[in-house]
């Protein structure tokens, strides 16, 4: 979980991407490549799961693992009974 928040952390350095890419590309083109990759970064960073949503889907998972094996075992009690009563 230290890796999310570590990325969630970091800053892009546009201005070093832009000055760099200034080397290869018109200043025009630099400038949209840095904005393009500054608007990929804001996306991924939205898009990253906080502590709070690992929680809950964890709870999630939790509950429906439960739910599915009580009904499990359920089920092979059910069919033993009638294994037993109709012997």
């Amino acid at each position: 979980m230290f890796f999310i928040f570590a990325i969630m952390e970091a800053q892009l350095d546009t201005l070093l991407i832009f000055d760099r890419l200034k080397k290869s590309f018109t200043e025009e083109q630099a400038h949209a490549i840095s904005e393009i990759l500054k608007e990929i970064r804001e996306t991924d960073l939205k898009s990253a799961a906080t502590k709070q949503d690992l929680k809950e889907l964890e709870f999630r998972l939790k509950y429906d693992l439960t739910l599915r094996m009580g009904s499990i075992v359920g089920a092979g009690v059910a069919i033993l009974a009638a294994i037993k009563f109709f012997s």
